[in-house]
């Protein structure tokens, strides 16, 4: 009986301390080949930026969540690397993930020192 009980605490105990693995190269198998993607902030970064995060109850002007606002350039830029990291885990955005593709124009953009192009 004390035998089945530990068993049966243990597989709690793992259950509720397993965590969701985001490492990119496991995310991304085959990796991600920046030159193919088109990542300028202008073009790409910043319509997604505006459509799924810069939104009422988000990250919309005067917002104190997370980062705070991602209205402007400035703001995203410097949020830029917690943006990579919240969407590369699909922690955000709340509501529903990024396509891959927009997750590897964002990802791309970051890791190319966030320019304002």
């Amino acid at each position: 009986m004390v035998k089945k009980l530990a068993i049966a605490l243990l597989g709690v105990v793992l259950l509720f301390n397993s965590c969701y693995n985001d490492k990119e190269e496991l995310l991304y198998p085959d990796g991600v080949n920046c030159s193919t993607i088109g990542a300028q902030y202008v073009a790409h970064v910043s319509p997604i930026i505006q459509t799924r995060c810069a939104i009422d109850g988000c990250h919309e002007s005067g917002s104190t969540n997370g980062p705070g606002a991602l209205t402007t350039f400035d703001q995203v830029k410097n949020a830029a690397v917690q943006i990579r990291s919240a969407v590369v885990s699909r922690f955000m955005p709340e509501g529903g993930s990024l396509t891959t593709t927009e997750i590897r124009i964002i990802s791309c953009w970051v890791d190319s020192g966030a320019p304002k192009n």
